[in-house]
């Protein structure tokens, strides 16, 4: 299914251990960014779905366009935002989550999809797992996230 939210868990568990450095909006655009691409070819019956913007390159690259569009559309609107959530639109901050978004993507849709290349053109390499390796990756993607919140909400001081 393109823009999977399974995505967001390792988002928020990296945005977690570094919480000034990772902005979890960026990340989470970049997923939503990246799957257009299949989105666009499943609407048009075409294969293979998962293309260039499925290669760690392409989709890191758009993670960096993705994280900048991030910090230049909230630039002038973060006065208004508290602290937490002005820090997750910092400059920095927007970039690195947009490059790991970016990253991350295929390498985890390289588990699943079988028509994914995620070195292409370094290489050739699939590295999809079986039915139940799927659903390991589901499960490993929402632990990350619950895992991710509760570090958030730990570090961040229970109300």
């Amino acid at each position: 299914m393109p823009v999977t939210p399974f995505h967001f868990g390792p988002g928020l568990l990296l945005k977690s251990a570094a919480p000034r450095h990772v902005s979890f909006t960026a990340f989470a655009a970049t997923q939503v960014a990246v799957d257009v691409e299949p989105l666009y070819h499943i609407l048009r019956h075409e294969y293979p779905v998962h293309r260039v913007l499925h290669t760690v390159w392409a989709a890191g690259a758009m993670g960096l366009a993705v994280g900048l569009a991030v910090w230049a559309g909230a630039r002038d609107r973060t006065r208004r935002l508290d602290s937490r959530a002005r820090e997750d639109l910092e400059r920095n901050a927007a970039i690195v989550g947009g490059l790991l978004g970016g990253i991350t993507h295929p390498l985890l849709d390289g588990l699943m999809h079988r028509d994914m290349r995620p070195l292409w053109p370094f290489a050739q390499t699939t590295w999809v797992v079986g039915p139940d390796g799927v659903v390991a990756l589901h499960v490993g993607c929402i632990l990350a996230g619950a895992l991710g919140a509760a570090v958030l909400w730990l570090r961040r001081g229970r109300p």
